[in-house]
């Protein structure tokens, strides 16, 4: 299966964490999958005359495209020209070059949320009309329109995240290469579901003290960050803490909430990152599929039965009580 990846506006962050892929051989691996990168601007030795060599040959058809990846949001200015970002020894706008493959590529993915819905380089004033492929925020539409569809059918591919987790880039092409990734392996925003079916929320290492809302209040405080931190992991779909980060982190184990960053506009929540906005002292982002009213109910009893040893160690940077020891009764 061939490959070919561009990286438009964006920090080059999701190929970096693809290369901190749990296995020593990265491009090793990939090959016994059948996926060969025609060209990637970080990882080929081609340059120049020869990389645009590749890509002409892909858009003329001589060369078969199966999957163009595109990393960083697609700037879409100075008004409409694209001009911002031309695409270096081509004197053509990178919007062209990936609208013209995306027409002949059998799959297109946006690799990151950049490129899935604009992302980072959206945000603000969003002076270089920024947009990911196939949304802009959370409106279909961006660069390619609502109505594309690839070679094979299916709309792009948006392997969100900021960065993307690089499980979720690699076993997206495996699944291609196998054939196995059809529409209903897709979210209703287009994220495979094989991650985008969990929330941030399942498998945080703190969810004893979201049980018993027994909340951080400051940084380095082990206690659940949704109450007062801004964490969003109870509405983040993504599977972060059931698959950690190098086999070991995550934002939330690390001490940072869930800033939501799988999900289209996380770039402008509309208050600090690290606040949680309330209305009347609830939390206005509560989780995805429970009522304001039972939030309310159940926190009311899960503080008023929070266990001491519970509410201690929640504003502490350290475990201040242990466990206690009591015997089950079983033999």
């Amino acid at each position: 299966m061939n490959v070919l990846w561009l990286q438009s506006g964006g920090c080059g962050g999701c190929t970096m964490s693809m290369l901190c892929a749990e296995t020593p051989d990265l491009l090793g691996m990939l090959a016994d999958a059948d996926i060969h990168f025609l060209w990637h601007p970080s990882l080929s030795e081609e340059s120049g005359s020869e990389a645009v060599s590749v890509l002409d040959r892909c858009v003329s058809g001589e060369l078969p495209l199966d999957v163009l990846c595109v990393e960083g949001s697609l700037l879409r200015g100075p008004n409409g020209t694209g001009r911002f970002h031309m695409l270096a020894g081509t004197g053509t706008p990178m919007i062209e070059w990936v609208s013209k493959l995306a027409a002949r590529a059998r799959h297109t993915m946006a690799v990151g949320t950049c490129a899935a819905f604009g992302g980072v380089t959206s945000g603000g004033l969003n002076p270089t009309d920024a947009c990911g492929l196939q949304y802009e925020g959370a409106t279909p539409g961006g660069l390619l329109g609502a109505d594309f569809r690839s070679g094979s059918g299916l709309p792009v591919i948006n392997v969100a995240g900021c960065p993307t987790h690089p499980d979720w880039v690699i076993e997206s092409l495996m699944a291609l290469s196998m054939g196995e990734m059809g529409a209903e392996a897709l979210d209703e925003v287009g994220r495979p579901r094989f991650y985008a079916d969990h929330l941030v929320h399942h498998g945080c290492s703190r969810n004893e003290f979201y049980e018993f809302k027994a909340s951080a209040e400051k940084p380095s405080d082990m206690g659940c960050m949704m109450e007062h931190m801004g964490c969003k992991g109870t509405q983040a779909h993504a599977d972060c803490n059931l698959r950690p980060w190098n086999g070991n982190g995550s934002c939330t184990s690390g001490g940072y909430p869930c800033i939501s960053c799988t999900e289209p506009g996380f770039e402008e929540p509309g208050h600090p990152f690290a606040e949680t906005p309330k209305v009347s002292g609830i939390p206005i982002g509560l989780p995805t599929d429970m009522p304001k009213a039972w939030f309310v109910a159940l926190a009311a009893l899960s503080k008023s039965a929070t266990p001491k040893r519970v509410r201690v160690n929640a504003t502490s940077d350290h475990t201040v009580i242990a466990p206690a020891n009591r015997k089950t009764g079983l033999k």
